[in-house]
């Protein structure tokens, strides 16, 4: 009869003797970093080499040719493909599980192939979760209220006024078409011309969530649905649409997380919330990791449901080396545990309540770097990942090669991890790479500290790029409309 494990002492040996081969297979490692110290035989399968061959528990295999990529799908089902993957795989033995940041059907049919299980709810019903309108509807079931909204096909301007006006929004709106992610597919609509200018990606597109506009900061929870509950994680700040680090308006480009990012009855507020969307998603028949995004109206306090993403996020790798998660366990070892079949009981409300403690939340910085002009070229030089120091004068040197970011000692040392590699592409939108700093990179006001802009300038100052040849230029460069982190 198989043991329950009662406690967090009890979990966090069951992963440290975990035999079952695991794998996160993705672009690139980062939503995962750490996990595989946490998790024996834990294993990254990366497309991108962020560490030069350095990272011991990271395989990347060699380049083979392949059709142009066109979402993080499409990069997982390569690797699922690849004979050197495919014979790591066999090699370790076992019984393999993987773990995706994105996947779909041919994703699971390739991994079922291999031996594999997919520890994560079904592509289907992440698909159906992942659409921004039954995001609202989960909301509404759970009590969880969106910002004052209607959904409807849009079919020109004066026909979105004629919705807005019968749903009471007025015309300053912030419009979302059921997939994508938030630089690509969030227009703000306050005049024809501003339709006019995302007309071809509104009409003819299904349902559209049509918001009134607030004024508001936007912040990231994530959290974990289990058998025993719902576990949730810290609330962030997020950083959106800075010049600095990316050209998209209302594009995500980091996070910080502090104790006091927001006021003790906002934060309580949005982690009870997320512990109800939750409840709901488990009624559903979701489990396992989510984040949620809430929209903090400036004025009022007011929390509103921003958007859902069933799987772990860009913000995963705040989440899981926050203090709390060195003091009990990252909450993406409990998505593990979940998923195990492993028989366990904890108190979820204890748990929570400890989680909620300030004193269980260090403060840290990621800012995810992109090349924000409007220029092709190819990357010749990009700054290594590793630890970097900046000097007195604010210029910055790379110190020691490094793939730990709690090997960042001050705030004047930043953790970079390289996305662009040497003769890679860099365009407008391209991923730099993510710089992790301790401390905050925004100030109260949230704008970009002085400091932050020295780290930025610093690191886009070390890449250097050479004119494509007249041949190159065309439609393989166009910017790929997905994220890989």
């Amino acid at each position: 009869m198989a043991t329950e494990l009662k406690n967090i002492s009890e979990i966090r040996r069951h992963f440290h003797r975990n035999e079952d081969p695991i794998y996160f297979i993705s672009a690139t490692n980062f939503n995962l970093l750490g996990l595989d110290e946490w998790c024996k035989n834990f294993k990254y399968i990366s497309y991108i080499d962020c560490y030069g061959g350095k990272h011991p528990n990271t395989f990347v295999p060699s380049e083979q040719p392949h059709a142009e990529f066109q979402s993080i799908e499409d990069i997982n089902n390569y690797l699922l493909q690849h004979k050197e993957v495919i014979d790591l795989i066999k090699r370790r033995g076992g019984k393999p599980k993987f773990v995706f940041l994105m996947f779909d059907e041919e994703t699971e049919r390739l991994s079922k192939e291999l031996g594999a299980d997919v520890w994560f709810p079904k592509a289907k019903l992440r698909q159906k979760m992942d659409n921004k309108i039954e995001t609202v509807r989960i909301g509404n079931k759970a009590g969880v209220p969106s910002v004052p909204n209607t959904l409807s096909v849009v079919e020109s301007y004066d026909h979105l006024k004629e919705v807005c006006d019968k749903a009471g929004l007025g015309h300053d709106l912030v419009l979302q078409s059921a997939y994508g992610d938030s630089g690509h597919t969030t227009f703000f609509i306050k005049s024809a011309a501003d339709f006019r200018r995302h007309e071809h990606e509104i009409v003819g597109q299904g349902e559209i969530k049509i918001m009134k506009r607030i004024d508001c900061r936007g912040s990231a929870i994530e959290a974990c649905a289990t058998r025993e509950g719902t576990i949730v994680g810290p609330l962030m700040t997020e950083l959106v649409g800075f010049k600095e680090l990316t050209p998209y308006r209302g594009g995500w480009c980091g996070n910080e997380i502090f104790s006091t990012a927001f006021p003790p009855k906002v934060r309580q507020k949005a982690r009870e919330l997320t512990f109800k969307f939750g409840e709901q998603l488990r009624k559903e028949g979701y489990r396992g990791y989510f984040e949620l995004d809430f929209l903090i109206d400036k004025k009022t306090g007011d929390i509103w449901l921003g958007e859902l993403n069933p799987r772990i996020t860009g913000a995963s790798s705040m989440t899981n080396h926050a203090a709390f998660a060195h003091a009990d366990a990252p909450l993406f070892l409990f998505h593990l545990l979940e998923f195990s079949k492993k028989k366990f009981s904890l108190d979820i409300k204890e748990l929570n309540n400890r989680w909620a403690d300030p004193k269980m939340i260090d403060s840290w910085s990621q800012m995810v770097i992109k090349h924000t002009d409007d220029t092709v070229d190819i990357a010749t030089d990009v700054p290594e990942t590793g630890i970097y120091r900046m000097r007195e004068d604010g210029s910055i040197d790379f110190n020691r090669f490094d793939y730990h970011r709690r090997a960042v000692e001050s705030e004047s040392e930043a953790f970079f991890l390289r996305i662009l590699q040497p003769g890679d592409y860099r365009y407008e939108g391209a991923d730099i790479g993510i710089l992790v700093t301790r401390g905050r990179s925004m100030t109260n006001g949230f704008k970009l500290t002085e400091r932050s802009k020295r780290w930025i300038h610093g690191i886009k100052k070390g890449v250097h790029g050479r004119p494509m040849p007249t041949a190159e230029a065309g439609p393989a460069l166009a910017d790929p409309a997905f994220k890989i982190l």
